[in-house]
């Protein structure tokens, strides 16, 4: 007889590890049911095979879509249209994940909603790159889906690829690829798709990442690239853009650490690193980190900010957010809407700020008009007056409007707009107000025949989230001025606060240790992904 196979020896500290991780699931599982919320990754496969089973595709012209963040805004290959599919909506005690795919046609104005068969199941936090080929195709990797209540987060590791021309789902099979993650950047070159970074988050531990992918779209499989030099640190919500020379550049983004117990500490990144392909190498696999001196001006820390390429040497980035620990408990958040611009053709990588000219937008405060005799001069006079006040409303910051009324221990929270505009004095000494859209972490952008397009986002004020559904595009050739597709009114949105969270909090801050080690998940959404 051959001899028996020995036992693997189990640790003392894996033991431990074992028995944790079952109290802490069976301990969550009686949470849930409390709260009547099913296992996330039963959910999760449950929508998968609901999808599977879509046998016929459905569009339809619809409104514009709802007010949401973290989802991917695509030009189309082929078409002028832009494709939107998913994101998340959280209004202080629920969060929605989405998982519906929207069509904008650029010249008629107008939105679709695509079902179509096989789709993968609702995410935010994921990437998508469209390429020309086979009549157009959409890849998404990645991503995470929650539950209602945030009690439970389900990270993804999945590739799909829509087949627009026949408009049917795939998912592709290949193996070796990332692990399951959000937060992560994904960028085409050539025939090829690159991912970077990312995190994941139980909400019993988290792990930031720095490894980089290559997923070959002619052989459909994975393979990590073999790095050598100075790597950046791990990190997701960075910035990552192909060079005209096809290396890969990385700037900036977030990451955490674990000081003690329940306490992080939060890093934004401001560094920048080019990854080259090593010369004389056939594989295709060994690449090079190097760090890069940054040129032109100061770049304010951010992190959750969204760049596109305008152009193959020239780069856009708008909006961020920089957060400042007031203490162990209480983060201080800055969001920014500065358009800034990269020059990827300069070796030196200069940044520079985006000048709009403003030449449509001219805000000076006039003085109204007397009424005059003629009936027909007065009506033209009230039209043109109405118009300047139209344009000040545009270029004069507005304080939200907060409406307050408690209904059976809830606050129901009403908020109002806040544009914002950029001075702008004249040589002649006259000023010009520029509208811009307001502060927001990111946002969707997309280029299209030389313009851009930006829509929703997030920002907060206190403990508050404003998540925006408005839509704006910007010609970067003539750098005029930011046009109004879609106007958003933030008064509709209400966000919901419980009147007794706070000395609920202080009784249960013993029993939350286990749940709070992940950190705060809400500020985990505006600074990872």
């Amino acid at each position: 007889m051959g001899r028996k196979d020995k036992k693997k020896k189990v640790s003392g500290s894996e033991k431990t590890q074992k028995k944790t991780e079952k109290k802490l699931n069976a301990k969550m599982k009686k949470e849930l049911n409390a709260i009547g919320e099913d296992d996330i990754e039963k959910v999760v496969a449950q929508i998968e095979k609901e999808e599977a089973r879509r046998q016929k595709v459905v569009e339809a012209v619809v409104a514009p879509p709802s007010r949401r963040v973290n989802f991917t805004l695509t030009p189309h290959p082929l078409k002028d249209e832009l494709i939107m599919l998913g994101g998340e909506f959280h209004d202080g005690q629920k969060t929605v994940v989405y998982g519906d795919m929207f069509f904008y046609n650029i010249n008629k104005n107008e939105w679709t909603v695509v079902k179509a068969p096989g789709a993968p199941p609702p995410r935010c936090g994921h990437q998508a790159v469209a390429t020309q080929s086979n009549k157009g195709e959409l890849w998404i990797f990645g991503g995470e889906f929650s539950s209602p209540s945030e009690s439970q987060f389900y990270h993804y590791r999945d590739l799909w690829v829509f087949h627009i021309g026949d408009k049917k789902w795939e998912k592709i099979t290949a193996t070796g690829g990332p692990s399951a993650r959000s937060g992560h950047r994904m960028i085409a070159i050539k025939k090829n798709l690159y991912v970077f970074g990312g995190f994941h988050d139980n909400l019993r531990d988290y792990k930031y990442h720095n490894d980089i992918y290559c997923f070959e779209m002619a052989t459909r499989t994975w393979r990590k690239l073999e790095t050598s030099g100075n790597p950046p640190a791990p990190r997701s919500g960075c910035i990552v853009l192909p060079t005209p020379d096809n290396k890969i550049l990385v700037y900036g983004g977030y990451s955490k650490e674990r000081i003690k117990k329940d306490v992080d500490k939060g890093h934004v990144h401001t560094d920048m690193f080019l990854l080259s392909p090593e010369k004389n190498d056939q594989t295709g696999l060994k690449w090079k980190w190097t760090i890069v001196k940054q040129s032109g001006i100061t770049v304010s820390p951010r992190c959750s900010a969204s760049a596109i390429l305008v152009q193959p040497g020239t780069a856009y980035m708008f909006g961020g957010v920089y957060d400042e620990e007031e203490n162990e408990e209480e983060l201080q958040g800055t969001f920014f809407n500065d358009l800034i611009a990269l020059n990827l053709n300069d070796l030196k990588l200069q940044w520079h700020t985006v000048t709009l000219s403003g030449k449509n937008n001219s805000t000076t405060k006039r003085r109204r008009r007397k009424a005059k005799d003629n009936e027909n001069e007065e009506e033209n006079d009230e039209e043109k007056d109405e118009e300047e006040d139209e344009d000040m409303a545009e270029s004069v910051e507005v304080v939200p409007k907060t409406v307050i009324t408690d209904d059976d221990g809830i606050f129901t929270v009403t908020i109002g707009p806040a544009p914002t505009a950029n001075k702008i004095v004249n040589k002649d000494g006259t000023t010009v107000n520029i509208f811009m859209p307001s502060p927001r972490i990111n946002p969707g952008l997309a280029v299209k025949h030389n313009i851009l397009y930006l829509y929703g986002g997030m920002y907060e004020e206190g403990d508050k989230q404003y998540t925006l559904s408005d839509f704006y595009s910007l010609d970067c050739k003539k750098l005029d001025e930011w046009v109004k597709i879609l106007q958003d009114d933030l008064s509709t949105q209400i966000w919901l606060e419980s009147s007794s969270s706070d000395s609920e909090s202080d009784d249960d801050d013993d029993d939350d240790d286990d749940d709070d080690e992940g950190g705060d998940s809400d500020k985990m959404d505006v600074d990872d992904k």
